[in-house]
């Protein structure tokens, strides 16, 4: 009876964690939290970048028997590779130049809780053994000390990157990629499971009105209907932030079907007109980061076309995806060759560095990638 008494109490915390869906991709996520939530095993959450991985996370922390010690989040991906071991495990006084006190890692703060690392596939190379080290002995050693020290924190991990690919590249270890995939939860894109979305602008519009102290609005079932429909590549963020905005800006007004739809014209990318047409000599004249940014957007459409057709068995197998584009998508005249993707982005890496006089930093931040990630890209193209 206890047993079942437990197991309802964590399905109704589960439920009142955020993770709001009854498709059955995200009934799946739940039940996967409620089964290893109680224990101690490391945990690898996967998905595209704003599906909602820190939720899961923060569902596992609160519904474990270490839901009473912090649960620490570390973004990998946002601590210079200089300072990481650093910030993690913590450094003794006079470890380096600037150490002038002893200072606790997140490993130490989070003492008999939860460390979330987030974005772990950012997580340098050296940095990736001595966790590796922390899940299976459950020790780790601050820098400048020689003396290991017991690590009581259960570790659970999230990366929208291809692990396996970083694996097959060197940029990930191998043993720490077996060690955190034991439990896997895949967190599913929006557009993969439209079903949930009225759930979530349910959800959103009660939580945005509450922030904002706004009254909730009204909303119609066209209007759902048309959020439904939409792509979302940010996924439930970009939705979240969307109503937001909508609500902000409408205060007090209904979401019909004409004022969503024209906010959804603003921001969302428009995929209604193909083939598309160039006319003579207007690739010479547009602007080439705009005129590229279109042919992709172009080439994605049609992929998912393809895919979706495939699904419903209408379609025969899509081929191998081309290099870019082939003959027949885009309708022109007299337009020179068009490069490949390769070559598109070691013209805008190129283009980034000179802009940034060098600083690869600064680089990196512009075109929206690590470091890590702009110092491998340099080293395939030779630049």
């Amino acid at each position: 009876m206890a047993n079942h008494k437990d197991s309802l109490q964590l399905q109704a915390e589960v439920a009142s964690s955020g993770l709001v869906g009854e498709s059955p991709q995200m009934r799946q996520v739940k039940a996967v939290i409620r089964q290893v939530a109680p224990t101690d095993i490391t945990v690898l959450i996967t998905g595209e970048s704003g599906t909602g991985k820190e939720l899961v996370a923060h569902a596992l922390h609160d519904l474990s028997l270490r839901a009473r010690f912090p649960m620490i989040t570390v973004n990998c991906g946002a601590i210079p590779e200089g300072i990481f071991e650093s910030e993690i495990f913590g450094h003794m006084r006079g470890a380096f130049t600037s150490a002038d006190r002893t200072r606790k890692g997140y490993f130490e703060m989070a003492n008999g809780g939860t460390v979330f690392l987030d974005e772990i596939g950012e997580m340098p190379l050296d940095a990736q053994a001595k966790i590796l080290r922390v899940i299976e002995m459950g020790e780790f050693m601050k820098v400048g000390s020689s003396l290991p020290e017991k690590a009581n924190v259960r570790v659970v991990a999230a990366t929208n990157r291809d692990l396996t690919e970083a694996v097959s590249v060197g940029l990930f270890r191998q043993d720490l990629y077996f060690r955190l995939k034991a439990v896997n939860i895949y967190l599913p894109p929006v557009r993969e499971r439209r079903d949930d979305i009225p759930l979530l602008v349910d959800l959103f519009l009660n939580q945005i009105s509450r922030r904002h102290t706004i009254p909730r609005p009204q909303i119609t079932s066209g209007a759902v209907a048309l959020l439904k429909n939409a792509y979302w590549e940010g996924n439930v963020r970009e939705l979240s932030n969307f109503l937001e905005s909508l609500v902000i800006l409408e205060r007090g007004n209904a979401l019909d079907e004409t004022v969503v739809g024209r906010y959804l014209g603003q921001s969302a990318r428009s995929s209604a007109y193909l083939p598309v047409h160039i006319p003579r000599g207007s690739a010479a004249g547009m602007d080439r980061d705009v005129l590229m940014t279109l042919l992709l957007d172009v080439r994605r459409d049609l992929d998912e076309i393809k895919s979706y057709l495939f699904h419903r068995g209408g379609f025969p197998a899509p081929p191998p995806p081309s290099p870019f584009f082939t003959n027949g998508e885009v309708i022109s005249e007299d337009v020179p060759a068009v490069p490949t993707l390769d070559e598109l982005e070691k013209d805008q890496i190129q283009k980034t560095l000179r802009e940034a006089r060098g600083n690869r930093r600064r680089a990196a931040s512009t075109l929206g990638i690590s470091e890590r990630t702009l110092y491998r890209k340099i080293k395939e193209y030779g630049l």
